[in-house]
């Protein structure tokens, strides 16, 4: 694979029974495996590939309250506290820093949303600062510009991609729970209408919860039993280049490009919003449910190619359980990044960052963002299957908000008081259109 990621060593023999399993290892389904064993329950966390190899690791690393919708920002806000407590609960590092975000601009309308964005923050007590131009350009100096005004978020952070579900993997393991990769989840069985155990590609697990958290594979696994979740993914692409450039913020974003200083002093670089439509049965499947959310984002999207189709995690087949799987022939989604994605990005980085041609590109990969009609994850008991919980389709913010998805799924399972109102993630709002609901950010 191209992105960096960390290899950790994983549990050997699966268990024949656990109290919940968790199908998918990023950053939400080690969450929520984390909060349950923490409440005691013996946990099993299957993974078809490596930790955290999917989109856990290929983002910006952003954990933002920033711009984050209504119905998200909640679940921001208590993640932040959640990563930063992490560490000291569990002694693993995941990188995260409360390093502050910063936005920059030279477009009126986009300030004005900000600003509007502000105002409604103030109400649920995030802190959030507009910056004039003269404020603007002081913090952007090293774009050697000067702006009309940003903002800068100063409780916001980043933590590492390449690094957190896997620390977070061996926290699980410290807490007595198994993880357990190269070991794909193939489907589950049920006895009187219930969940009663998960079949995998060693063998079954016996057990009356489970999570899928199987990222863009989660809604072909959801079809394999008669759930319908609509899901489609888009193929986006980024890079990162060595360590070298000094000066420059730990964070920014801008309309051509966002970049984000990694822990090894390097810098990940991305355009925003920017991707690939690969198209795949199961798109089109779902395609008159999206039309809302492609009439909002068409101007950042652009047709893709086979890759998404031949990956086979948008397939509309049905799978036998004791025959090898899609997920088996595929065990990472590792899409080829757009090459001309990648070189606008960098050239759009050296334009703004001088200080940039002073480094190297050192990797530059793909990663497939799966997304819900409304830009808003479904997390909730799937009532079909008492006993079965979805949490997917992150459509690009899981990694920021992955600690509160992991504890209100934990909440859920378990009964317990909801860390966050549930209510707007429920996977049985997609029975009805999105018309007018999709995230504004």
């Amino acid at each position: 694979m191209r992105a960096p990621l960390q290899q950790i060593e994983t549990s050997g023999e699966l268990p024949q029974s656990a109290d919940a399993v968790v199908i998918g290892g990023g950053i939400v389904g080690v969450f929520a495996a984390y909060y349950l064993a923490r409440r005691g329950m013996k946990v099993a966390v299957v993974e078809k590939g490596r930790m955290g190899a999917e989109q856990s690791s290929r983002n910006w690393g952003w954990c933002r309250q920033q711009n984050r919708d209504a119905r998200e920002l909640p679940m921001a806000t208590r993640s932040l506290d959640l990563w930063e407590r992490f560490a000291a609960e569990a002694g693993e590092n995941t990188g995260f820093r409360r390093c502050g975000l910063l936005y920059l601009s030279n477009d009126e309308a986009e300030l004005a949303g900000w600003a509007h964005w502000r105002d409604f923050a103030r109400t649920a007590g995030v802190i959030t600062h507009m910056l004039d131009s003269s404020e603007a350009s002081e913090r952007g100096g090293a774009t050697g510009r000067s702006w009309k005004g940003g903002v800068f978020s100063p409780n916001d952070g980043t933590a590492d991609p390449s690094q957190a579900a896997p620390a977070v993997a061996r926290a699980i393991l410290k807490l007595g729970g198994s993880v357990h990769q190269n070991c794909a989840a193939r489907g589950i069985e049920t006895e009187g209408g219930r969940l009663s155990g998960v079949v995998t590609e060693s063998g079954t697990i016996r057990t009356k919860m489970a999570v899928m958290a199987g990222g863009a594979w989660a809604s072909s696994f959801c079809h394999q039993f008669g759930f319908r979740f609509p899901q489609a993914s888009v193929r986006s692409s980024i890079l990162s280049v060595s360590p070298g450039a000094e000066g420059l913020p730990d964070a920014l974003h801008t309309a051509k490009i966002s970049v984000t200083r990694r822990g090894d002093g390097g810098y990940t670089l991305a355009i925003s919003g920017r991707g690939r439509v690969d198209v795949t049965p199961q798109q089109l499947r779902f395609s008159s449910q999206f039309v809302p959310m492609f009439l909002k984002r068409w101007r950042s999207l652009a047709p893709g190619g086979l890759q998404g189709a031949l990956s086979g995690h948008e397939t509309l087949k049905r799978w036998r359980l004791d025959r090898p799987t899609p997920m088996e022939r595929v065990r990472i989604l590792d899409p080829v990044p757009d090459q001309a994605t990648i070189r606008l990005t960098h050239a759009r980085a050296l334009d703004l960052l001088p200080d940039l041609g002073k480094t190297r590109i050192s990797a530059a990969w793909a990663g497939y963002i799966d997304s819900t009609p409304d830009g808003v994850p479904a997390i909730g008991e799937i009532h079909s299957v008492p006993g079965l919980f979805l949490a997917a389709g992150f459509s690009g913010h899981g990694f920021g908000i992955g600690p509160g998805a992991g504890h209100l799924v934990a909440d859920l399972v378990t009964g317990a008081e909801p860390i966050v109102d549930p209510a707007s993630y429920d996977p049985r709002r997609f029975d009805a259109p999105s018309w007018g609901k999709v995230a504004d950010f």
